[in-house]
């Protein structure tokens, strides 16, 4: 089935999806000449969500939509024509509309496919072009990418608390909007669920759908063996009964009941679902149950209000449940609403002039942004089978030789990486001069990505409660570097900024 792009759905042109001080930075860009400098920004997060060990990097998909479709149509220019400031005067002036007009997509992008396994600071895109295109792409950008990691990371959660379980995806009824069910069904899928609820997300992502039949199926009907058996007679195929709506293991021998019927008709009873009470319980009674009336193939599916670290603990308590459908905490992340991602601009030049590097200061260490232009290195274990250390370097460094990694919050935090390491660089071209050169890979692809690499990492990064933090770091000279630069601003010298060979 083909996938239908984000702007297939919303039709419309979707330049507008930005906050307006970035049209205004831009304006006043404009207006001061400064839009033919060239920017490098970077997107990246500062803390892992839900204090995990990791994140899943997602939305690159939407993104590359977006970008190919980047432009500002009549009704943007019109609206923005019309918007007046707190002095009655209009925003934007008829010769500033008219370059976003004739404005389009030239930017080169560097991003980490979905799927990667992302740390802190570690750029999951690079963007380097006009600087007011890389401005009025910061809000859409984060947008898009912000939220579809979080959902990610946190199906990616359940699955390892669900170990070789099936997770099914049920959120969308308390998704938040019609947008945001979609991207969290198909974010939950890469990180790792088996298929979802949403039957439009099935059509447009093309998801594996499943689902069983609600409280209100049994209410219709006088009695409960009634509901299970028109609904065994009525889809044989689809005979997972919800058996909660009364008394649950009463309901389990009722299904029981109809499980033998289907099997004199060559069917068979596919499981129960059950949805409150104590479900470490009901499920061991119920297991019980089923083995005893010979029906030991059918599943025991456990929904209501489930996440990883509930599924965790009904896993230690012995839970005889095979498929975890879980809803609300996933799709709308209950327990951390956001990813804290920001996009900071890190070089800044003239045309065909040096490269000068810029970084964010601040009070806090944890918010002071990295300078020149980023990639990220992976290093491997010599099979390829583990993951070791992440490096944080500029493109123009020079990493012929062994190469010190740093903890920037650290320094004595020190590890030497020899040349002839298994290595990979995770950001890879997506766009060049404003044309994609990349090929998507499918969502089958992306998701057997995530548990691919996940399986790289120890086992104590991926631990719920106070995992093992994996070595990220930057290397030496761009340490060097952004240490004599947040030396230079605080001493208040003319100089904000050096170069990388200055450094060096």
């Amino acid at each position: 089935m083909a996938k239908k792009k984000r702007t297939q759905i919303y039709k419309e042109s979707l330049a507008l999806l930005t906050d307006y001080y970035q049209l205004a930075m831009s304006n006043c860009y404009w207006k001061s000449g400064l839009d033919k400098k060239e920017a490098v920004f970077h997107l990246f997060f500062r803390r892992a969500p839900f204090q995990g060990g990791f994140t899943v990097a997602a939305g690159l998909e939407a993104v590359i939509d977006y970008l190919q479709n980047f432009h500002f149509d009549s009704s943007d220019l019109q609206y923005l024509s019309e918007l007046e400031n707190s002095d009655g005067e209009r925003c934007f002036c008829p010769e500033f509309l008219d370059y976003l007009s004739k404005m389009r997509f030239s930017c080169q992008v560097d991003a980490m496919p979905e799927g990667t396994i992302a740390f802190p600071y570690e750029p999951l895109l690079r963007i380097q072009g006009p600087l007011i295109q890389c401005q009025l792409l910061e809000s859409p950008l984060l947008n898009l990418i912000n939220f579809p990691s979080l959902i990610a990371t946190k199906a990616a959660r359940v699955r390892i608390a669900a170990k070789d379980d099936q997770v099914l995806e049920f959120g969308l009824r308390r998704a938040q909007g019609i947008d945001g069910s979609l991207t969290a069904s198909r974010s939950a899928y890469i990180g790792g669920c088996s298929a979802t609820s949403n039957v439009l997300a099935g059509k447009l992502f093309g998801i594996p759908v499943r689902g069983t039949h609600s409280h209100s199926w049994v209410m219709v009907f006088d009695d409960e063996l009634e509901a299970f058996q028109t609904l065994a007679q009525t889809m044989p195929a689809n005979t997972v009964f919800l058996v909660d709506t009364y008394d649950s293991l009463e309901g389990v021998k009722k299904a029981i009941e109809v499980g033998k019927w289907l099997k004199s008709q060559g069917k068979t009873l596919k499981g129960i679902r059950l949805d409150s009470g104590d479900l470490a319980y009901l499920s061991i009674k119920s297991r019980q149950m089923l083995d005893e009336a010979g029906v030991p193939h059918a599943a025991i599916v456990a929904s209501n209000e489930l996440d990883e670290t509930l599924i965790s603990e009904l896993k230690r308590q012995g839970a005889q449940i095979g498929v975890w459908g879980v809803g609300t905490n996933l799709v709308t992340s209950k327990d951390q609403p956001a990813l804290d991602g920001v996009y900071k601009i890190s070089a800044l030049r003239d045309p065909g002039g040096p490269w000068k590097y810029k970084l964010k200061l601040s009070e806090q260490m944890i918010k002071v942004s990295n300078p020149g232009i980023l990639q990220v290195r992976r290093y491997h274990s010599k099979s390829n089978e583990t993951n070791i250390a992440d490096l944080i370097y500029d493109v123009n460094a020079n990493l012929n030789q062994e190469t010190c990694l740093i903890d920037p919050f650290d320094p004595t935090k020190q590890k030497i990486l020899k040349k002839g390491m298994q290595e990979e660089d995770l950001l890879v071209p997506i766009f060049r001069e404003g044309k994609l050169i990349y090929k998507l890979p499918s969502l089958e692809e992306i998701r057997a990505k995530t548990l691919r690499e996940l399986g790289k990492f120890h086992v104590g990064i991926k631990r719920f409660m106070n995992p093992h933090q994996y070595v990220v770091g930057m290397e030496k000279s761009l340490y060097d570097l952004k240490i004599e630069l947040i030396k230079n601003i605080r001493s208040h010298t003319s100089h904000d900024y050096i170069t990388l060979e200055e450094s060096l």
